[in-house]
């Protein structure tokens, strides 16, 4: 009789996070958006934003910018299928720290976007400020 490795599967109806880590949505991402967790670091409120455009979720994207540079209003492109993130560089946006920079690429059907985003602690949780995009 042979001794094979058990891991732990997903629950049936969970899928993977589209933020690109191997965790069930519900248990990853998901729990950021509804509510019953904050995102611990800068990296993971990055994660958590780009599964909220996955999934459409305005609301969630509102709520994790900041006041002072989010807009009135938020409309997503409905035709838009995001395909992959790759997280390229972090720079602080532990919780040791106040501020945090997140270096990413964001593969969508047709092309990708690259960006710099920065993020502050607004009340303790990490909101997203601004970004830049690099050439």
């Amino acid at each position: 009789m042979s001794r094979r490795a058990s891991r732990s599967q997903p629950h049936p109806t969970s899928t993977v996070c589209p933020c690109g880590l191997s965790e069930p949505y519900d248990r990853c991402c998901g729990r950021y958006h509804s509510g019953t967790g904050a995102a611990p670091t800068a990296e993971a409120l990055m994660r958590s934003r780009y599964c909220a455009f996955v999934k459409g979720d305005v609301a969630y994207l509102l709520r994790t910018w900041h006041p002072r540079t989010r807009p009135a209003r938020l409309e997503l492109d409905p035709g838009m299928r995001w395909t992959g993130l790759e997280i390229l560089d972090t720079a602080d946006g532990s919780a040791f720290h106040t501020t945090g920079t997140v270096a990413f690429r964001a593969s969508y059907r047709g092309g990708s976007l690259h960006e710099r985003s920065r993020f502050e602690r607004v009340d303790g949780a990490w909101v997203y400020v601004d970004g830049e995009f690099p050439s």
